[in-house]
């Protein structure tokens, strides 16, 4: 930095391991914590199965497909195929391992091939024992697959919102390591996640319910640091509150910036890999 001619102030240099450096985290974050900007929450994170940690948005990388692609994914041998789209309620989807922790199928309100069957609930065809209900919520597209959509609010984004909305449980079908837990059954627990997809789909075939397979375009979530495929996974986390700060920073500015600070989601502050300066609740006096 100085052969590039900065201007800093070198006498003040710090590294972020110096103990003013850490008791100065500790203060803000207890601080934040005691105003209420700073709280506990369970939600859904990018979660890196090789990092075996949450990353920030800004590290995912949107890998366009047009198509069905073959991937190579850290921790499988062989490349793991994407862009398709597996098409009784015939359900289309792209991730058919996750249909394991499928708690509801979603459906068009107005969409007339399926308003007689909203309030009505349908058996799981790989977990006997459970019943999920058919819900009307209008994010669904109508012209996407058949127009029935799984929701797996432990598992994606959009169904964890549409959960909220619909009170369904959130089943978590696979572990940080990307394995699937035994809540996805016997028959698939210990599994990797892209080899589940494989046997979900042999299940589906031997009970006659696979109706086949088409090119999809999509976009896959990638780890920028560690390639692997983002699996989002609920995760305790601290966040913090950023429409008070917002709203205050839009007030003092204007609408200058208004356009580019504005958020419709808390800001998760935690990160489980290690670096030199965490964000932690040690040392906060309210435990």
């Amino acid at each position: 930095m100085r052969a590039l001619g900065s201007s800093c102030d070198w006498s003040r240099a710090r590294f972020t391991m110096d103990p003013s450096m850490c008791r100065a985290v500790t203060e803000a974050f207890c601080r934040l914590h005691a105003d209420g900007l700073i709280y506990r929450s369970l939600r859904l994170v990018n979660w890196s199965c090789t990092l075996l940690s949450a990353i920030s948005d800004i590290e995912v990388d949107k890998m366009e497909l047009s198509g069905r692609t073959l991937l190579s994914v850290p921790g499988y041998d062989k490349p793991v195929v994407f862009g398709i789209l597996s098409v009784e309620l015939v359900v289309a989807t792209t991730r058919l391992e996750t249909m394991l922790g499928d708690t509801g199928v979603a459906v068009h309100p107005e969409d007339p091939r399926y308003q007689h069957l909203i309030g009505r609930q349908i058996q799981h065809p790989l977990v006997p024992d459970r019943v999920i209900p058919i819900v009307g919520d209008s994010f669904v597209d109508r012209e996407f697959g058949t127009g029935a959509v799984k929701l797996t609010p432990a598992h994606d984004y959009t169904d964890w919102e549409a959960g909220l909305r619909h009170h369904l449980p959130a089943i978590s079908v696979i572990d940080e390591a990307g394995n699937m837990t035994s809540a996805a059954g016997p028959q698939f627990a210990g599994m990797k996640r892209f080899h589940a997809r494989v046997q979900v789909r042999t299940a589906l075939e031997a009970l006659g319910l696979f109706r086949g397979e088409q090119d999809n375009p999509m976009v896959v979530p990638v780890c920028s640091r560690s390639k692997d495929i983002i699996e989002p996974l609920l995760k305790p986390q601290w966040y913090m509150r950023c429409q008070e700060m917002a709203d205050q920073a839009i007030k003092e500015v204007g609408a200058l910036i208004s356009t580019t600070i504005q958020t419709k989601r808390n800001y998760s502050v935690c990160k489980t890999i290690f670096k030199p300066l965490s964000s932690t609740d040690f040392g906060c006096p309210f435990g």
